[in-house]
């Protein structure tokens, strides 16, 4: 099919997009499936044949479409994802919303997109389901779908950029708080949006985690919300500490959360008494970690993460995967990578941030 035939296809193919998703606004999946999105050679998105060889195609426009815009974690992310497309002969694009809660606005986005004709769209989901719709009339549509940092479900993408094993990450923030406060004692968690995929997956394997003989004698108390807001997280981080008395830790697994969190700790009485862990940067955590208000906390390296959706979103519309278990696909200097169960590929394990170790790092 020649260039010209495919335009007017997905010209046409998109007015009836655009219809059904006024008509169906904000709503959660349903009715199609993974298999009956449509890439331009009109095979099915993921049940197409992987070339790994395949001619990595020049020319494209990726969209990344952050959680929140204006976030130093995305910013961080997205611009890493920028310099790795021009690296590859692409064009980088962003759109998104300044509030991690409005996913209206994701979903406005990614019709915008849609309208746009980009080539590929990389988003992180600000609730699993919300973003359906849209998403697979995106895929309809002939638009690649990579979710990275937050998942939808499964069939509304073709590929999840995971930024490290969720049960890693899960389990390992307890560990770390466990072995501040000595696996004893009252502890309470920070989130971000209660919608939020990969806030509630994490959550739910640290209490999985909490449930080992090993925590006996420590009890969570409570999940409070600060919706990515700095502001809302450091007035929730007061509330936990009002309403318990007796904590010992607090374990936040989002970047704003453990930084207002951090921030509030610093300047009470509660500095060196309360212990506090989770997904920080080293640049936001630095000075809270030099004044003794945080031991030890973790993350991944945001600026691979970005640079790993770029680079997925690309071997997908070059045909080198199609986001089926098992295929592989190199991604320049971050090496070989899986696809594994539920299209998901994974970036790496989670690394540990002190005292020891926090300058080296600059993001």
């Amino acid at each position: 099919m020649n260039r010209t035939v495919t335009v007017r296809t997905r010209r046409l193919t998109l007015a009836v997009a655009v219809a059904v998703a006024l008509a169906t606004g904000a709503t959660a999946c349903g009715g199609t499936t993974k298999s009956d999105t449509r890439k331009e050679n009109g095979k099915p998105a993921a049940a197409g044949t992987a070339d790994p060889n395949a001619t990595l195609k020049k020319g494209l426009t990726v969209a990344f479409l952050p959680k929140q815009v204006n976030n130093p974690y995305f910013t961080t992310a997205d611009t890493a994802g920028k310099k790795t497309l021009q690296e590859l002969g692409s064009t980088y694009k962003e759109a998104g919303t300044s509030s991690g809660t409005d996913t209206a606005g994701q979903v406005s986005y990614v019709n915008t997109l849609t309208q746009q004709q980009v080539d590929a769209i990389a988003v992180s989901a600000q609730d699993p389901g919300a973003l359906c719709t849209a998403l697979k009339q995106a895929m309809k549509n002939g638009v690649s779908v990579v979710t990275y940092d937050s998942d939808t479900k499964t069939d509304c993408r073709n590929v999840f950029v995971s930024q490290a094993s969720a049960e890693d990450l899960g389990r390992s923030q307890v560990q770390l708080l466990a072995k501040q406060i000595g696996n004893k004692g009252e502890i309470a968690i920070l989130s971000a949006a209660q919608t939020a995929t990969n806030q509630n997956t994490w959550i739910d394997y640290m209490k999985d985690e909490l449930k080992k003989p090993a925590y006996k004698d420590i009890k969570l108390v409570r999940t409070a919300y600060g919706d990515d807001d700095a502001q809302k997280s450091f007035q929730q981080t007061q509330g936990l500490l009002q309403e318990h008395p007796n904590l010992k830790g607090i374990i936040s697994p989002t970047t704003v959360g453990i930084k207002a969190a951090a921030q509030y700790l610093s300047g009470s009485k509660y500095k060196g008494k309360v212990e506090l862990t989770g997904l920080g940067t080293p640049n936001d955590m630095r000075a809270y970690v030099k004044n003794g208000t945080v031991n030890a906390f973790e993350l991944w390296d945001p600026a691979k993460l970005g640079a790993l959706a770029a680079h997925t979103a690309v071997a997908l519309e070059s045909g080198r995967i199609t986001g089926r278990e098992g295929e592989k696909f190199e991604a320049g200097e971050l090496g070989e990578f899986t696809i594994g169960k539920d299209s998901v590929v994974s970036l790496s394990t989670p690394t540990v941030f002190d005292k020891k170790n926090i300058d080296d790092f600059d993001f």
